[in-house]
């Protein structure tokens, strides 16, 4: 097993090599030398198991070359007026898109909005109400459990993280596949990480560009979100994903219309681990992490799953979060005895990307222990999305990488939450 710090981004700025890391009980002593793994290609970059090295700053020029087709990193995102192939496609779908105001603010302050909102949930808003189906009959009833008993949707939001090796590690060697909620600008700053999720064959779904509140932005901004943090995963990791979950769960039917203009199924969950709130402002605990964890396998074991699955919310946000998961990955495993697998393979969605030299096993594959998603010869460049209008307003890169990691970054790790 290759053991590596799971330090975030913050921490590591704070590190040096050769201080002693922790990990469920590993303790390692990290080397100067592992410091000079290759920093040019995914297989090089899954290498390193300096946690110092692996969150060290890296810049690929293909990444950079590219920056002006993007907005800044980790900035809300809005459409470029030189980006002709997005303008054509906001256009395309600005018909579909219902004209209800915005709501709140992107840090989630809806306490001058929420007095004036009807309580019958016009939007289908699920901040107001957990709503998942939507009340505009055009579109597609949110994911948020699958359908086979006894069977876990399993998925990390906020990746990729810099210093994820031993984590993705371990799911490799547990033989685990999972959902990545990517977000772009993450994905910009450590394309060679995001390259891994492929390449081990786990499921990538978008997790907006910024990582604000959806129902917040204009609709032109919530659409620029998705279209930039597509681009990304495409100019990058060279698929384009069908699906994606808004940060904090907050959606409503315009929201969920400008994703469907682009193709993407909208992923939500029924069982959040908060993880994510540990260190946060909240009063969460480790051990109420703990509990939250175990409440979901109480709930397998007494039948609550018997005719169908559930979707649980965890991260790969930060040590804890990541330490958590491999903590408790081996029970849930012996609980949902429907198998612990990505969504899209729990949904029987063997087709994850527009890309269609690309899939994923069945459920039935899945479960028989065909694991491998399996990808054909042929070019991986994208044509059209499932609504025929969809192309990237970049040229694949190849197999690029990342810019610093920026101090929007660093300052603002805590509000890189859900």
């Amino acid at each position: 097993m290759r053991i590596s710090s799971l330090f975030t981004a913050s921490a590591q700025a704070s590190s040096t090599v050769g201080t002693a890391v922790v990990l469920l009980g590993l303790t390692l002593t990290p080397t100067a030398a592992q410091a000079q793994s290759n920093r040019t290609s995914e297989a090089g970059e899954a290498a390193i198991t300096d946690p110092t090295a692996e969150c060290t700053n890296y810049v690929y020029p293909p990444v950079a070359t590219q920056l002006s087709t993007f907005p800044p990193i980790w900035q809300p995102a809005t459409l470029l007026a030189n980006d002709t192939a997005g303008q054509a496609k906001w256009s395309s779908i600005q018909s579909s898109i219902p004209t209800t105001s915005p709501k709140g603010t992107l840090a989630g302050d809806f306490s001058s909005f929420t007095p004036t909102y009807s309580p019958s949930d016009p939007d289908c808003w699920w901040t107001y109400n957990k709503c998942v189906t939507p009340k505009l009959a055009s579109l597609q009833p949110d994911i948020s459990s699958v359908p086979e008993p006894l069977t876990l949707g399993y998925g990390f939001d906020d990746g990729p993280n810099c210093s994820h090796n031993a984590f993705y590690d371990y799911l490799s060697e547990q033989k685990q596949k999972a959902t990545m909620f990517y977000v772009g600008s993450n994905v910009m700053d450590w394309p060679l990480e995001a390259q891994r999720a492929l390449t081990d064959g786990h499921e990538i779904c978008v997790h907006t560009w910024s990582h604000h509140y959806m129902t917040a932005f204009s609709s032109e901004d919530a659409f620029a979100e998705l279209w930039y943090t597509l681009n990304a995963i495409k100019l990058v990791v060279g698929v384009t994903p069908t699906c994606w979950r808004p940060p904090f769960g907050d959606v409503d039917d315009r929201i969920r219309a400008i994703a469907a203009g682009l193709g993407l199924r909208t992923i939500l969950w029924q069982f959040d681990s908060n993880d994510w709130q540990v260190g946060s402002a909240t009063a969460i605990t480790p051990a109420d992490v703990d509990s939250n964890y175990q409440s979901l396998i109480a709930h397998a074991a007494n039948g609550t799953f018997a005719n169908q699955g559930a979707i649980i919310l965890t991260h790969e946000l930060n040590n804890f979060t990541m330490s958590e998961a491999i903590k408790w990955l081996p029970q849930l495993q012996k609980t949902f005895t429907g198998g612990i697998m990505p969504v899209g393979v729990a949904m029987n969605m063997t087709q994850p990307y527009v890309e269609k030299n690309y899939s994923l096993p069945s459920y039935t594959q899945y479960k028989g222990g065909e694991l491998a998603a399996t990808q054909s010869a042929g070019s991986t460049e994208s044509g059209n999305s499932a609504d025929g209008a969809f192309s990237m307003h970049v040229a694949r890169g190849g197999l690029v990488g990342a810019l610093a990691v920026t101090a929007a970054f660093l300052g603002g790790a805590a509000r890189i939450l859900l």
